[in-house]
């Protein structure tokens, strides 16, 4: 709220103005506090410098100027903020006028923001927001909107004022892969759930979405041919909960989702092993032919697809055409870890056959870190999941050109316990509390894995005993957030002691988003 005058009738008109959301004075549109600042945001930019002087105050008559490219950003931001404030912020194109108004411009900003940096300005008159593309104006949005007070996330009309923290910021990511894994085979989530957390993701600048779509437990996207994987695959999950799996068009949707919020989705069909709700589906799959029982348990390592059977490769070749044609990112994942039934001999020999299928599609290889033995082609990404600093083929893998995804578990897996009484996740990689989470470096901690080596960084969080979205939400907050910075933010800029302060001010746009989040001793939460 402005400063009040001494005088009544000063007082009255300045009273009038604001009501209507309107600075009674530029002092004291300036002036006004707001929550945080421009060296408050998560993830933390590449250059940001405060002014407390050159805040900004939304108004009803604000609009949002866009050019061309960047009026789909535009719309999204309109849509972020029209719920809390009530305002029409109507979203206008090649509109130079005066007035209150945030601007996004595409393709006059430093050659330094590369395809997903920006360059934001906050001034008492207004907003500007530059970058070389959609996706870095995408970047920037999110930070602005945490420079807004946090009830900006409220659904309904909040009658308050609407101050944006002033000053300047240049950004950047440090790594283009910034990623967030979901399992939705051991428990199926629906789309609207799955929607839920892109939105989640998206505000810290996560570009990923790995979908883990099948394993001993489900199978959760439909293959028309082969349409017992969903209708049978899909009737199960852990603890003998009801299942469930996507139509194609479902997936599609969600594919077209996450794409509208910056964010590729990577789908994984995990194999060799990890493999049972498929061979429950059809018995041919098997070596024998027989049929065998659905699992509901947790168990790892037990299943494998016959590795010396024609009809291994037809399954394969066709769930892959499908995929590939669902989905338009690069990458699809073949998994490939946990394939303790599968010999050595029948791993290398699946891994010849299956790695150019996928090439055939038009794709590119990215699975878990086992299939670094495998030599497969430079293009591939092994995703490092091990829990110790050394790895012999991975670190062979990323001399000879691949680039590693780390998403070490025992810093990363978002499922593991905070503490040993946290009522959900698991502990066999360790406990993973806040510090634990956000104290590591992707370029330091495997031997023969350095800077140049590393694509980004990966958060999974794995199923077994989540369930609801709430519980998503508890596991992945308030550690999410961390993952995000490792991967965006530049190492010299990241020390634990300011993160922990930074942290703590996101609380409240959590409790305004409805976030289940963990409230961690080591973060003195507002």
């Amino acid at each position: 709220m402005s400063k009040r005058l001494s005088t009544t009738v000063l007082g009255v008109a300045v009273l009038s103005l604001v009501t209507f959301g309107l600075p009674a004075t530029a002092s004291a549109a300036q002036h006004t506090k707001a929550e945080r600042t421009v060296t408050d945001v998560i993830p933390a930019p590449v250059e940001a410098k405060a002014d407390p002087r050159a805040n900004f105050r939304l108004n009803p008559a604000t609009v949002i100027r866009t050019d061309r490219d960047g009026r789909q950003v535009g719309e999204y931001l309109a849509g972020l903020l029209r719920p809390a404030t009530g305002y029409r912020l109507p979203v206008v194109t090649g509109h130079r006028g005066g007035g209150s108004a945030i601007s996004l411009e595409t393709g006059h900003a430093s050659d330094r923001v590369g395809t997903e940096g920006y360059q934001l300005k906050v001034s008492s008159s207004g907003v500007s927001l530059r970058a070389k593309t959609d996706k870095g104006l995408f970047s920037g949005v999110q930070t602005l909107r945490q420079l807004f007070p946090s009830a900006i996330e409220a659904t309904t009309v909040q009658k308050r004022s609407w101050v944006v923290s002033g000053g300047t910021v240049l950004d950047y990511p440090r790594f283009g892969y910034r990623s967030a894994m979901l399992d939705v085979a051991r428990h199926f989530f629906t789309p609207a759930q799955v929607k839920l957390y892109i939105d989640q993701i998206a505000q810290y600048k996560i570009n990923t979405l790995h979908l883990h779509l099948s394993d001993d437990q489900g199978w959760r996207i439909e293959i028309k041919s082969w349409p017992k994987l969903a209708t049978v695959g899909g009737l199960t999950a852990v603890g003998g909960g009801p299942g469930g799996y996507y139509t194609q068009e479902q997936y599609k949707d969600l594919v077209a989702y996450a794409a509208s919020r910056h964010i590729t989705v990577v789908p994984e069909i995990d194999m060799p092993g990890h493999t049972n709700a498929a061979q429950h589906s059809y018995a041919e799959l098997n070596c024998d032919g027989k049929p065998i029982p659905a699992r509901t348990d947790i168990e790892v390592g037990y299943s494998s697809l016959c590795i010396n059977k024609d009809i291994t490769y037809t399954f394969v070749d066709d769930v892959l055409r499908e995929l590939a044609a669902l989905t338009p990112g690069k990458y699809l994942n073949i998994g490939g870890d946990e394939a303790h039934a599968t010999t050595p001999e029948d791993y290398q020999t699946f891994a010849k056959k299956v790695q150019p299928i996928v090439a055939k599609y038009g794709k590119q290889i990215t699975g878990w870190h086992d299939i670094a033995k495998t030599n497969p082609p430079v293009s591939a990404v092994p995703q490092f999941w091990g829990t110790t600093g050394t790895d012999a083929n991975v670190a062979a893998a990323a001399a000879r050109g691949n680039k590693i995804l780390m998403s070490p578990a025992n810093k990363a897996y978002m499922d593991m316990k905070y503490h040993p009484q946290t009522p959900l996740g698991l502990s066999w990689a360790g406990l993973i509390e806040v510090k634990t989470g956000y104290d590591w470096d992707p370029a330091t901690y495997l031997q023969g894995v350095t800077e140049q080596n590393v694509i980004g960084v990966e958060a999974p969080l794995w199923s077994e005993t989540l369930v609801t979205s709430e519980h998503i939400e508890f596991m992945a907050f308030p550690r999410l957030p961390g993952y995000a910075e490792i991967g965006w933010s530049p190492k010299d800029s990241r020390t634990w002691d300011a993160y922990r302060l930074r942290l703590a001010k996101q609380s409240p746009r959590w409790v305004q988003q409805g976030i289940d989040f963990y409230r961690s001793t080591q973060v003195d939460w507002q």
